[in-house]
């Protein structure tokens, strides 16, 4: 039986309380969020098609300057092949970097009608954590994210697919995930907005199966 639209389908805004889901990933020179290096951080929010289904937006991306006397791990350089000496890279100051993101987080929220973005991660506490701090260095006053909240893709690719590690969790959502991509904040970014969206579209999907039945008098 094929489920029907739902001319009914909510919005982004009345879907999350106000909140619009905005996947990030950030590489770092370390675990300290206090202490160890911004290097890169990627974001892209989500849209709301008019059956209800999220899809991704554009992704943006920035290399980050490491702040002045900032931790600098060898190991996790070594794990993300990030050359922070790099002028190629052409990384922004850690101000500019966040203007850059959350001018499009903002644009993005306002688009949705929503109140505020919540942020979307795996391992969502690092990527916030890491966030939070570079707010607070900078004295920004406009950061979009909710400061404590976040959905964690640990959690809910656990939950829907039996699986906590990544690439594990996007190959059983039925996505394709190359391992030698891996750690760069534009691809895990990517791969993380697919998760998330496929989990909360398969609710989508038994919302709308369950409706159909309820319509037809089954059970």
């Amino acid at each position: 039986m094929e489920i029907p639209n739902n001319s009914a389908a909510p919005r982004m805004a009345e879907r999350f309380r106000g909140f619009l889901p905005v996947v990030v990933d950030v590489e770092t020179g370390g675990f300290d969020a206090e202490h160890d290096a911004l290097l890169e951080i990627a974001a892209v929010p989500l849209c709301m098609d008019a059956d209800g289904f999220l899809q991704r937006q554009p992704t943006v991306s920035t290399h980050v300057e490491p702040f002045p006397g900032a931790n600098l791990d060898p190991r996790s350089l070594e794990i993300t092949g990030i050359d922070p000496s790099n002028p190629l890279r052409g990384a922004l100051a850690e101000r500019q970097a966040l203007d850059h993101i959350f001018h499009v987080v903002r644009e993005a929220v306002r688009e949705a009608g929503c109140q505020r973005a919540i942020l979307v991660g795996h391992n969502a506490a690092f990527d916030l954590g890491f966030l939070n701090q570079a707010v607070k260095r900078c004295g920004h006053k406009r950061n979009p994210f909710h400061p404590f909240s976040c959905f964690d893709t640990v959690s809910l690719g656990g939950l829907a697919y039996g699986q906590t590690v990544l690439s594990k969790a996007v190959l059983a959502a039925g996505h394709p995930f190359d391992s030698r991509e891996a750690h760069s904040a534009v691809y895990d970014t990517e791969r993380t907005a697919d998760l998330f969206c496929s989990v909360v579209n398969r609710w989508r999907q038994l919302e709308l199966f369950e409706q159909a039945h309820v319509g037809l008098g089954v059970g």
